[in-house]
């Protein structure tokens, strides 16, 4: 097992001038093309090469973010300065993130013009005050919240009566098969659907005609997320045409778990490229894994933190 020291940011040491305590996150790294444990330097190293990162986390871990943190702090150290590419910032505040980070306005604003997702300050804001200090872009990647609440609603239907600029906000080419990537998306819904905890589970039923309904209103609001995520990070690539260093987009997991959703659709957007993915796994105990089965289909690299 190794161990990664990195420099955990508190704003409100941040803002006092105090240089906050290091933080020790455990983890392991394994890498599923060789079928072994490597180290997270070993890892950092191969990602370097890469056009495109995608980081799945699971949004609620806190050492998830502080990994996070320390693969940006190994590209800087490699003077291989990224792109940083965020789910977590819609396109339509675009405009307040490069005021931000041009300094032409203050974190208040910012925080007030670009509806930063509740744990911000903890999880995210170190991605970004470090792309400040650094000069680093950062891509608001993401579909806005109410184009993806009205195609939840209403399905395929509603993309053709969107208004001008909502439309403009979702990517030009929407590529929704129902292929793998749907069929665990459909089985997800029906495990979030609300049970009786005291009864003992029956046997699956099929979906009723409204389930199913539902199911694809849904999953054209999820596809037309990873469609515009994609498109977002492929943008990115495009303009960073001659620099060296890696476009890093930071996602669900379920976004890029066995290369589907927004990495399967950025692939198709920059054949030829080479797109690396890293699934963050928080687990009970980092002696106890072993890593197997559909687990090794999830990316290249998994990294294990403890829960």
């Amino acid at each position: 097992m190794t161990y990664l020291l990195i420099v955990v940011t508190i704003a409100a040491q941040s803002a006092a001038g105090v240089a906050p305590p290091p933080e020790y996150v455990p983890q392991r790294v394994y890498d599923t093309r060789r079928s072994a444990f490597t180290d997270f330097e070993s890892m950092l190293a191969d990602l370097a090469r890469a056009d495109v990162v995608f980081v799945g986390e699971q949004h609620d871990d806190p050492r998830t973010h502080r990994l996070e943190e320390a693969l940006l702090a190994g590209l800087l150290r490699r003077n291989l300065p990224p792109t940083i590419s965020l789910e977590m910032f819609e396109r339509d505040v675009q405009g307040a993130i490069d005021r931000y980070l041009a300094g032409s306005i203050g974190e208040p604003q910012f925080l007030q013009e670009s509806r930063p997702w509740p744990r911000y300050a903890t999880d995210y804001r170190a991605l970004v005050e470090m792309a400040k200090r650094e000069g680093w872009t950062v891509i608001a990647a993401n579909l806005p919240r109410r184009v993806a609440s009205v195609l939840a609603k209403s399905g395929q239907p509603a993309i053709e009566r969107l208004p001008a600029g909502d439309r403009a906000m979702m990517a030009a080419q929407l590529e929704c098969p129902h292929d793998a990537y749907f069929a665990r998306f459909a089985e997800a819904m029906t495990d979030h659907s609300p049970s009786d905890s005291k009864t003992a589970p029956a046997a699956p039923s099929p979906p009723s005609t409204e389930q199913r309904a539902s199911t694809e209103r849904y999953y054209w609001s999820q596809c037309a997320k990873d469609e515009t995520m994609a498109e977002s990070v492929a943008r990115a690539v495009t303009a960073r045409a001659g620099k060296a260093g890696p476009v890093v987009h930071f996602t669900g997991s379920f976004h890029t778990d066995f290369g589907a959703g927004t990495a399967e659709r950025t692939r198709r957007r920059l054949p030829g490229r080479r797109v690396t993915i890293v699934s963050m796994l928080p687990v009970a105990d980092l002696d106890a894994i072993a890593p197997g089965g559909e687990d090794l289909k999830r990316g290249d690299y998994l990294v294990y933190t403890v829960k």
